[in-house]
């Protein structure tokens, strides 16, 4: 071979092999962490994960594709949040999605450095999770649950459906933040509606019931069950002890009430696992958490169940039913 043919053939080489190469590279594979703070077999988390999953594929990331998830439940055990939250961090993630409290505070305590999306966090500032929701700081931020302001809409919406309550037992958890901040947010309120209001302490299911059992021990009482960890532990419990003792309640979440209770007010939290997809997405593309604000819920909704209702003997005005976005009858 001539050396010019060969300078040729190499020369041509140069152009063609990296256009080759692109076309048959795939496309960069990242790595998503995801734990979630509930067990594997709930069904309100599985939806909450399958909605992050959509969220994802809207957004282009599809799983085997350009990303791979690792997914870990910690069935609202601090054990197992600390255990899979070292399990995923080994794995070198790109990124991790927090589904809850426990599962937050598992992560951060295994890692200041991956970035971490968090949903279902009441509030991340009071927990230390981030320095201020405009300016979160560190390796984390998301969206957060609630507002404050929310304790207030409780007791309003439980004297509405129930105008002879007088005395309102405030279940919350006092290890953490978010159960003294609600717990003032209902405080607020109290002396405008005319009612009482007191702690439950929700640490435990033994605790919970030996608490209901003596407020329900007097007449004209109701309930409130605020954001926590454990509350959603024992939904079970908390709703047959409300059935029980012929306690109108009010819940800060859905699955509550279809699972018997009577009312519940609270964020759309499904749609905050689709928010959370495009936080994933950002960082993904070079943002990092510092600079994305922690977001406040946009969407509420307002669940009743009438069959509960009537079986506790309370007739729910109709503009409580009429504004609801889900009647369970």
């Amino acid at each position: 071979m001539r050396r010019r043919d060969f300078i040729a053939l190499i020369g041509g080489g140069t152009v063609a092999w990296p256009l080759a190469a692109r076309a048959q590279q795939p496309d960069q594979m990242r790595r998503i962490g995801v734990l979630i703070s509930t067990a594997s077999d709930d069904p309100v988390g599985q939806a909450r994960v399958a909605t992050f999953l959509q969220g994802l594929q809207q957004l282009g990331w599809t799983d085997g594709r350009n990303m791979r998830i690792d997914t870990r439940w910690a069935s609202n055990n601090a054990d197992n949040g600390r255990k899979y939250a070292a399990e995923l961090i080994a794995l070198a993630p790109d990124v991790i999605l927090a589904g809850g409290s426990l599962a937050t505070s598992s992560l951060l305590q295994a890692t200041r450095a991956v970035p971490i999306v968090f949903a279902l966090v009441p509030d991340p500032v009071g927990a230390g999770y981030v320095d201020s929701l405009a300016r979160p700081g560190g390796n984390a931020t998301g969206f957060a649950s609630i507002d404050y302001s929310m304790g207030a809409k409780w007791l309003e919406l439980l004297k509405e459906i129930a105008p002879g309550v007088t005395r309102v037992a405030v279940l919350r958890d006092p290890a953490v933040a978010a159960g003294a901040g609600q717990f003032g947010g209902i405080q607020s309120a109290a002396s405008s509606t005319g009612v009482e209001v007191s702690p439950i302490n929700a640490r435990d299911a033994g605790e919970i019931e030996r608490a209901v059992m003596a407020f329900a021990l007097s007449s004209n009482g109701g309930l409130i069950v605020t954001s926590t960890a454990s509350a959603q532990a024992h939904t079970e419990l908390i709703v047959k002890l409300a059935a029980r003792h012929k306690l109108p309640a009010v819940y800060f979440q859905r699955s509550f009430v279809t699972s018997g209770g009577l009312v519940s007010y609270g964020s759309d939290l499904v749609d905050s696992f689709r928010r959370a997809a495009e936080y994933v997405d950002r960082i993904l593309k070079g943002e990092k958490p510092a600079d994305l604000p922690v977001q406040a819920p946009t969407r509420y909704e307002l669940v009743i169940n009438l069959k509960t209702a009537k079986a506790l003997g309370i007739t729910v005005p109709q503009s409580v039913v009429g504004r609801a976005d889900e009647v369970i009858e």
